[in-house]
C-alpha cells in the first residue's frame, strides 16, 4: 500500500493511541508506516497505557513513546507539545475515544496528546472506536460532527460488527488497511479537499460475458486501480460512485464511503454508466470492458462435447463511446487504454476516436504494472496535446497523481 519513492520532510506522522481496546490494531499500522520509511512517532495517553505498553511501541516505531509523564516531568528546552506538533506532518489518533472526542470539540487539552493537537496545525485523521450506545450517544454524535466542521479534521467512520464488549452494532475501529490508505491519501494531499463539491463516477475491473454458468469471456482485471481513483477522490472530499465488475471480498471491504454499484456483464455496467452520468462532474472509464460476447448463452452448463469449435461472437456496448455522445458539456470524461508495446499510440488513437478530454495509458506487459498488481505506471495524454508520464509507483499514489494533473489540465 505504501510507497517508498516519497521521501523527505511529507513523511512524518504522529499517532495518538487514547484508552480503548481497539489500541491493539494501531501496532499494525505503526509498524507498516515504519517499514515503509515513513517517521513515526506515538504519544500514550494515560487510558492509551492501560491497553497498548510504550516498549510495544516504542519497538514498533523505532523510536521511543511519548508518556503524558514525559509531558509533565519535562523542564529543559522547548516545550514538547510544541516540538511534537511542529514536527508531525499529519497526526493520526487512533482509537478516539468518547473522552477525547469530548475535549477536541470543544478545544480542551488536560494531556500532552491534546495539547499537541493545538499545538500543530497539519491534518489529523480521527478514527473513533467505543461501544454502540457510548457512540449512539446525542452528546457524541454532537461533538463528532462539531468536530468535523473543522477542516483540519478527516474522518474513518466506525463499522458495524462485534465488539469487545459482545455488543453487534456500530463502534468498532476501522481496520489497519483501511487506516493506512488514508494516511498515505493525506501525505499526498496534505489535507486539502480540491474535489469537495464533486460527484466522480469511475468504473472498474473486469466484465464477464458469460457463454454458460461456468464459463465466460473476460480479462484479469483486478479492479485495483479503479478502486485507488475512487479512494483518492474520497479523500479528497468528492462524492464517489463506483461501477464495478465482480471483486473479491478483500477489495470490497476498501469501499467504505463509496457507492458502489456492482454489475457482471458490459451491458450491465453501460446501464449503471448511463444511470449515474447525470449527477457526475468527472467520469473516469477504468473498467476493462469484454469486446465480445458470445451469440448465445446456455441456461446449463454445456458438456465439453457440446462446446462450439467455433463460438459465435456477438458486440457488446461501446461504453466511453455512449458516455461522451450523452455527456454535458461541463462532464470531463477520462478513458483508461491498457497497452502492451507501444502503449501511446493506441492510447492517442482511442482519445481522439472516442471524443475523450483525457487518457490514461498504461503497459500491461511490464513487470510490476498492470492487471492484478498493486503497482502501476502511466502516460497522461489529453485532448489538447499535454503529456505526463508517471513512473512506477503504487496505484494510490498514481491515482493522487492523475488527480493532481487532471485538476491543473485545461480542457
Amino acid at each position: 500500500m505504501t510507497d517508498r519513492s516519497t521521501t523527505g520532510e511529507a513523511r512524518r506522522v504522529l499517532v495518538g493511541i487514547s484508552g480503548g481496546i481497539a489500541a491493539y490494531k494501531v501496532c499494525s499500522v505503526i509498524s507498516s508506516l515504519a517499514k515503509a520509511g515513513v517517521a513515526v512517532r506515538v504519544v500514550l495517553t494515560q487510558q492509551g497505557q492501560a491497553f497498548i505498553p510504550s516498549l510495544t511501541v516504542a519497538t514498533l516505531s523505532r523510536h521511543p513513546a511519548y508518556t503524558d509523564e514525559m509531558f509533565w516531568q519535562a523542564t529543559q528546552g522547548r516545550p514538547l507539545h510544541i516540538e511534537l506538533g511542529e514536527w508531525a506532518k499529519l497526526l493520526v489518533i487512533a482509537p478516539l475515544s468518547a473522552n477525547t472526542l469530548g475535549k477536541l470539540a470543544h478545544g480542551l487539552a488536560d494531556n500532552l496528546l491534546t495539547n499537541t493537537v493545538l499545538a500543530s496545525t497539519c491534518p489529523v485523521l480521527l478514527a473513533p472506536a467505543m461501544n454502540t450506545d457510548m457512540w449512539q450517544q446525542r452528546s457524541v454524535q454532537r461533538n463528532w460532527r462539531q468536530l468535523l466542521q473543522d477542516d483540519r479534521y478527516h474522518a474513518i467512520d466506525p463499522g458495524r460488527g462485534v465488539l469487545a464488549c459482545d455488543r453487534v452494532g456500530t463502534g468498532r475501529m476501522a481496520e489497519p488497511d483501511d487506516i493506512l490508505t488514508h494516511i498515505h491519501s493525506l501525505l499526498h494531499s496534505g489535507g486539502k479537499r480540491d474535489l469537495a463539491g464533486q460527484h466522480i463516477l469511475i468504473s472498474t475491473g473486469s466484465t464477464r460475458e458469460h457463454l454458460d454458468p461456468v464459463r465466460f469471456i473476460g480479462n484479469p482485471a483486478s479492479g485495483k486501480m479503479g478502486i485507488a481513483l475512487a479512494q483518492a477522490a474520497l479523500h479528497r472530499g468528492a462524492a464517489v460512485t463506483l461501477v464495478h465488475g465482480p471483486l473479491d471480498n478483500s477489495l470490497k471491504a476498501r469501499l467504505g464511503g463509496i457507492q458502489a454499484v456492482g454489475v457482471t456483464t458490459a451491458e450491465d455496467m453501460h446501464r449503471a454508466m448511463l444511470t449515474h452520468l447525470p449527477q457526475a462532474d468527472w467520469v473516469v472509464m477504468a473498467a476493462a470492458v469484454a469486446d465480445v460476447k458470445p451469440a448465445t448463452q446456455a441456461t446449463t452448463k454445456l458438456a465439453k462435447a457440446d462446446l462450439p469449435e467455433l463460438l459465435p461472437l456477438a458486440p457488446v456496448p461501446d461504453i466511453v463511446a455512449d458516455l461522451a455522445q450523452r455527456r454535458s458539456p461541463h462532464q470531463r470524461l477520462i478513458g483508461f487504454a491498457a497497452q502492451t508495446g507501444d502503449i501511446v499510440p493506441p492510447a492517442l488513437d482511442k482519445l481522439q476516436r472516442k471524443g475523450l478530454d483525457a487518457i490514461v495509458a498504461n503497459p500491461i506487459d511490464v513487470a510490476g504494472s498492470g492487471f492484478g498488481g498493486d503497482r502501476n505506471q502511466a502516460v497522461l495524454l489529453t485532448k489538447l496535446g499535454d503529456k505526463l508520464v508517471m513512473p512506477p509507483c503504487t496505484k494510490l499514489s498514481l491515482a493522487h497523481q492523475l488527480w493532481d494533473a487532471l485538476l491543473k489540465a485545461k480542457f
